[in-house]
């Protein structure tokens, strides 16, 4: 990727390796169901950071706590931006998005009925600041900064080698390529933590191994922190420096993946006997 686009819009002067983002105790409930039990953890500036456990374990939850879809009820939820903390758990989404905080869904949730082009620069929309009559009139200001939100997405687009695809209604595409699309969405943000919820979901064996490359690229290209939930534990074990492991809610163990596919209370959870060996 290009300097333009590592360069972080929201100017965060975080050292690698830096707490980056801070879940604090959280505790969420839905009604008489404990989706997370104080739950805490810190992610740190430049890693890849994999949640894993059993369905219901509370994965998609934490991610939408995060991002300010969910309010749990206990804790907080802090983001670091150089000297600055922003506290999450209380912000609107927008808000969240517009400090750096960008998402995939497990469920894609892309516009279908438009291009992969304009799928892409909808995810320019927090940092659009003209007014409505200069939008209209596209002239000054706004003409120039469409331009540069334009170059930035050419280059999103050309770094997930999508460009065949670029005018075709986003759903014409296969499932593959669909999950593609709504990543290079969320990197249109050009966030400083990118939250992926099973990315690799339904891929095949080449499409996994096309987004786990590019999940590296912009992890170390770019400098983006990624906090990622995936199933498949060998792309999990390649590809992370830390694994936090759920269970109903609760939180098992975080650590190096060689430490967390040792432990014997994640083996039970989660990977199995099969795996103590």
């Amino acid at each position: 990727m290009t300097r333009q686009y590592r360069h972080n819009l929201n100017g965060s002067t975080l050292d690698k390796g830096a707490p980056q983002l801070e879940v604090d105790d959280v505790r969420l409930r839905f009604g008489g169901v404990t989706a997370l039990a104080d739950v805490s953890l810190t992610v740190h500036q430049g890693d890849i950071h994999a949640i894993i456990g059993p369905n219901g374990a509370g994965k998609t939850s934490l991610l939408n706590c995060i991002s300010g879809l969910y309010r749990p009820q206990k804790g907080h939820i802090k983001l670091h931006e150089g000297e600055a903390a922003h506290v999450l758990t209380r912000a609107r989404p927008s808000r969240i998005a517009r400090w750096g905080v960008a998402r995939s869904f497990q469920n894609i949730e892309l516009f279908k009925h438009i291009s992969v082009l304009d799928n892409l620069m909808l995810g320019r929309h927090v940092h659009m600041r003209h007014s409505v009559w200069q939008s209209f009139l596209f002239f000054g200001p706004a003409r120039r900064r469409e331009i540069a939100h334009r170059e930035l997405v050419e280059e999103v687009i050309d770094f997930l080698e999508i460009q065949a695809v670029r005018n075709a209604h986003v759903g014409a595409l296969p499932y593959g390529i669909q999950k593609r699309v709504e990543v290079g969405r969320a990197l249109c943000l050009q966030p400083a933590v990118l939250l992926l919820d099973e990315p690799m979901a339904g891929m095949n064996t080449e499409e996994k191994e096309d987004m786990a490359r590019f999940i590296l690229d912009v992890n170390d290209l770019a400098g983006v922190t990624v906090v990622l939930i995936e199933h498949d534990m060998e792309v999990v074990m390649d590809i992370s420096d830390v694994v936090s492991v759920l269970d109903f809610g609760r939180q098992i163990t975080t650590g190096p993946p060689h430490e967390v596919k040792a432990n014997p209370e994640v083996i039970t959870a989660y990977l199995g006997e099969e795996q103590a060996s």
